[in-house]
């Protein structure tokens, strides 16, 4: 029996899909993560992920916020998450490109916006890593254990001088 991958509709009070994304949760402003919701987590899910990827920046994928093992239950994370390895749900935060613990926001050099995608990863188990793993280390360890995704977009230039 194969089991189908059903998507997670993932949202923010703070922008709209494929709209910017307000200086407050830029390197710009507070550089507080924005405040996000989601639904339809697929029934087995056991831990959740969260990757944040500008996929414009100039050196290739930028990593800005790299989160796993959130609770099943979990349906929210609330603006300003603690930049901190471990949180008290019991989830834990991986490392970024800048390279710093939890959430980075945009700061991307002057030019055209860049895009920010936010994924929400379901899991059929919670995974074994420490607090403080990359991206790429995530990704390995989420192999074999996806129940289902869903994801945001948003936007954020600064201009030329």
């Amino acid at each position: 029996m194969t089991t189908e991958q059903l998507p997670i509709v993932l949202k923010s009070t703070a922008f709209e899909e494929g709209q910017p994304i307000p200086k407050k949760y830029t390197g710009d402003g507070d550089d507080a993560s924005p405040p996000l919701t989601w639904s339809g987590t697929p029934h087995g899910t056991q831990s959740q992920a969260l990757i944040c990827e500008d996929p414009d920046a100039p050196r290739g994928t930028w990593t800005h916020w790299v989160l796993f093992n959130l609770p099943a239950e979990t349906r929210q994370l609330k603006e300003g998450v603690a930049t901190t390895k471990e949180l008290p749900d019991g989830s834990a935060q991986g490392v970024n490109d800048f390279p710093k613990i939890g959430y980075g926001g945009p700061a991307p050099p002057p030019g055209k916006p860049h895009r920010y995608y936010f994924k929400v990863y379901a899991l059929d188990a919670r995974l074994d890593l420490k607090p403080g793993a990359s991206k790429q280390q995530l990704l390995e360890a989420m192999k074999g254990h996806l129940l289902g995704d869903g994801g945001l977009m948003g936007t954020y230039g600064r201009s030329g001088k």
